[in-house]
């Protein structure tokens, strides 16, 4: 689950101590703490691999000398309690160093390098979306379909050297009255391409024009008008006037843009984009009519990759969140996605989403990130970069996560979704203020996004601010249609507040919902550890484990179960949820590890 430290890195921190890799300084809580050469370079040996095992002989040799002749062993205990005594950390029940007999040691707890966000010095690009001309309401999401499609088309151009606004922004310029230029200096972007387009039957007719934003030049305008089948055709088209007059000096394999999964039938492609359409809104009942049209596109055309992929979204997210039981969506969701490779290997969305599905079900983080770097490798767009950040955050490589979703923001900075997932990353580093701060921004620019709100309410609860918590969990339930992940944070919060009595009302509430929907062991798990027995909180635990949702992957950082930590079960448990030695799924095939 670790990396190798950065050498970009100053600071890394973990719980209340910070160490500094430049001055050498280990502070607690902003006090520095003594400690010497050797019990120091062992701190830094173990916070390089975090949550890896480093063996005795590594040490050994990183920081004694293949050709010592010193007691090794005496002096690798006494460095070894030095740090202990420092940390105040047990052998017995260890937060911090784990010792695994006869191998080696590891260090457990969530890790946070200080990073430099990626660089950014690329040309940026934004696709506004294209006006609808038809009079009829219900072809709005054909218009909304190309422009989505056309950035998918756009972003695979050139990525080193030009980057394209990811669709939930640009969406937010739909029917604008700001200039381009207004847009341009907002986002950050150079270039904006503007479009609109008519359908009569099988004919559409589509402009499209292409903005320098400094000084509002038109490098460009075109009008198409074809049949509906031409639609990809003309998206490769105008992504290559675009290369020409943007003089992108290509890499020879991101020439063939037509290479992206296409298909000829014109109601498969419709279908497609309905399911698409429902798959960004980001509700449950959105999540179920996207499944159907997509099931709907691959009965027209079953050898349709872009519809298989956006099949093992739709399952993974309605998975993740428990509307319907893991084990029914993530195998649903593992099946359409590899399907999605095996028709084109090149579909980086499909790549992302096998890594996705099999980390959540599978445990497996060797075969997801292969996947997701496979992904990024095909397309580095704000979709792969942020995902890959979510999953790096459920294997505490926060660091890395940080610098993914920050590649991820640039590529789509008016996102809620990444948003959410900046502030669900500092939320499990225990950076509470930061967390705030992000999810503040979130909720203030899309206040009915309950997603924001659910984090901002656990964070809030951790900063023991039990009122603001409670408002933001009790507003999350009601704009998700009283989901069991709103009810269980709720609860768990009445219960840390000291409020048992409506905690445990809320927590009948959760539960009763059993009655007519999944709802994840987890969430009942979560509320009970404020509220219950840890004898109870565990049975729900052990329970969340066999049902092997990705919730349980969190239980190696998640606050709300640090009452638990000392507890010979629960570090039972955490041992059994290791992504490094996966229990279930397969191995990642040399093919797909790319």
């Amino acid at each position: 689950m670790g990396a190798d430290l950065d050498t970009s890195a100053s600071q890394v921190r973990f719980g209340v101590f910070e160490l500094n890799l430049h001055t050498g300084e280990l502070r607690k809580k902003g006090h520095k703490l003594r400690l010497q050469e050797q019990p120091f370079r062992l701190l830094t040996l173990l916070l390089e691999k975090p949550n890896e095992v480093v063996t005795r002989e590594e040490i050994q040799l990183k920081i004694w000398g293949a050709d010592t002749f010193v007691d090794f062993d005496h002096g690798v205990n006494r460095a070894i309690n030095k740090l202990r005594e420092a940390l105040g950390d047990s052998v017995d029940n260890p937060r911090f160093i784990e010792t695994l007999s006869r191998r080696g040691y590891r260090f457990v707890a969530p890790v946070q390098r200080d990073l430099q966000p990626p660089d950014s010095s690329k040309k940026m690009l934004i696709v506004l979306p294209f006006s609808n001309l038809n009079p009829e309401a219900d072809q709005e999401y054909f218009a909304d379909g190309l422009t989505e499609e056309m950035i998918a088309h756009l972003s695979r151009l050139n990525p080193e050297h030009l980057g394209v606004i990811a669709r939930t922004s640009a969406m937010q310029f739909k029917k604008t009255s700001k200039t381009i230029k207004a847009i341009g200096q907002e986002l950050g972007v150079q270039f904006a391409l503007e479009g609109s387009i008519r359908r009569a039957g099988d004919r559409v007719r589509i402009t499209a024009q292409l903005i320098q934003v400094s000084d509002q030049t038109h490098l460009w305008a075109e009008s198409y008008d074809r049949g509906l089948k031409d639609v990809l055709e003309i998206q490769t088209e105008v992504a290559e006037r675009i290369a020409r007059s943007l003089a992108v000096e290509l890499v020879p394999e991101r020439q063939a843009l037509s290479a992206r999964s296409v298909t000829g039938d014109t109601e498969a492609y419709e279908l497609y984009l309905r399911g698409r359409h429902y798959l960004n809104q980001r509700v449950e009942p959105g999540y179920s009519k996207a499944i159907d049209y997509f099931n709907r596109a691959i009965q027209k055309d079953p050898a349709y990759a872009p519809a298989y992929a956006g099949l093992a979204d739709a399952y993974s997210v309605i998975g993740f969140y428990g509307a319907i039981a893991p084990k029914t969506a993530f195998e649903k969701a593992k099946a359409a996605a590899r399907t999605a490779v095996q028709l084109d290997d090149t579909l980086s969305e499909a790549h992302t989403s096998l890594g996705y599905a099999t980390l959540q079900y599978d445990w497996d983080w060797l075969a997801a990130e292969a996947e997701h770097k496979r992904a990024i490798d095909l397309n580095p767009n704000w979709y792969a970069y942020d995902w890959y950040g979510f999953n790096l955050v459920q294997v505490g490589r926060f660091s890395e996560a940080f610098a993914a979703l920050e590649y991820a923001r640039r590529i789509d900075p008016l996102s809620s979704v990444i948003g959410c997932h900046m502030g669900w990353m500092f939320y499990f580093a225990r950076e509470y203020e930061k967390s705030i701060r992000q999810l503040e921004k979130t909720v203030e620019f899309d206040p009915g996004f309950p997603l924001a709100r659910y984090y901002l309410g656990i964070t809030y609860a951790q900063k023991h601010d039990f009122d603001r918590s409670v408002d933001h969990l009790q507003r999350a339930a009601d704009l998700s249609g009283v989901h069991p992940g709103a009810l269980s944070a709720l609860a768990y919060t009445f219960g840390a507040a000291g409020r048992k009595s409506e905690g445990r009302e809320v927590l009948a509430r959760l539960t009763g919902l059993q009655q007519h929907r999944h709802v994840l062991a987890y969430f009942v798990a979560f509320a009970m550890s404020s509220l219950s027995s840890k004898d109870e909180t565990l049975e729900w635990l052990e329970r969340a484990y066999e049902e092997r949702s990705g919730w349980p992957l969190y239980l190696h950082f998640e606050p709300a179960f640090d009452a638990l930590r000392s507890d010979p079960q629960f570090a039972s448990l955490l041992k059994r949820i290791n992504p490094l030695q996966p229990r279930f799924g397969v191995q990642v095939s040399p093919k797909s590890a790319g």
